[in-house]
């Protein structure tokens, strides 16, 4: 059974949601503001976070930055619906996956689902694989160990943006559709309107930077997907 903590200061929405995930096979803690959460997390292990963003004494977005020092705890954040910077910011600082207020508990139960699946398939990679090494141009991946070097300078990635610039890499030069970037980077099926994957091509390239000659790394395909591009020095 995984153990999820959930952090929202409406203790009503706590409770009623605690009770359907454990309907679903989970077991739940619950926080109500952020400075708790954390104190939870250091005292005892989850295997992800279910975090909202506006709370009293710590907002989501400070959580996810303090947590991200020290773990890597999957995160999915409770934005406010329709508000696309808050999607963006928490992607951006280390948030796994979001999901906008008021969401159907199935729903929010799902993404946790395709989380924690993304989570477990990196730590089975760092047992498979600790040779694999991939390199384009000046990037090189560390799939066993989960790392990135940009001209031998190591670039921190969440396990979602890492999965999904691998599979960019690996596909160097050649389109990779939304569709499957969302199937094998997100675990789901790409659904309308969703735009989770652009927020997280968004944050990869601010960490990563610019490419040699001050080219973009990954080049949006209009009406088909996004293509990971190294050009030729010379």
């Amino acid at each position: 059974m995984h153990n999820l903590l959930l952090v929202d200061d409406d203790k009503e929405f706590c409770r009623m949601l605690s009770q359907f995930l454990q309907g679903e096979g989970f077991h739940c803690d619950a926080a109500h503001d952020g400075v708790t959460a954390l104190q939870r997390v250091e005292q005892q292990e989850y295997d992800a976070l279910i975090l909202d963003v506006m709370m009293p004494r710590m907002n989501g977005f400070e959580v996810v930055k303090r947590l991200r020092k020290t773990r890597e705890t999957p995160v999915v954040m409770l934005t406010a619906r329709g508000d696309e910077n808050d999607s963006i910011v928490g992607l951006e600082i280390g948030a796994d996956d979001y999901l906008a207020k008021p969401c159907s508990p199935r729903v929010l139960a799902a993404h946790v689902r395709a989380v924690l699946r993304r989570s477990e398939q990196v730590s089975s990679n760092t047992a498979k694989m600790p040779g694999d090494v991939v390199t384009v141009g000046d990037v090189t991946m560390y799939p066993g160990s989960r790392q990135v070097k940009v001209a031998g300078e190591e670039v921190d990635l969440t396990s979602t943006e890492f999965k999904i610039f691998e599979l960019l890499v690996r596909s160097s030069g050649q389109v990779v559709p939304k569709e499957t970037l969302s199937l094998k980077g997100l675990n789901r099926k790409l659904n309308p309107y969703d735009r989770s994957i652009d927020f997280h091509i968004s944050s990869l390239r601010r960490k990563l930077g610019p490419g040699p000659q001050n080219s973009q790394r990954i080049v949006t395909v209009r009406n088909e997907g996004y293509l990971f591009s190294q050009p030729v020095e010379g």
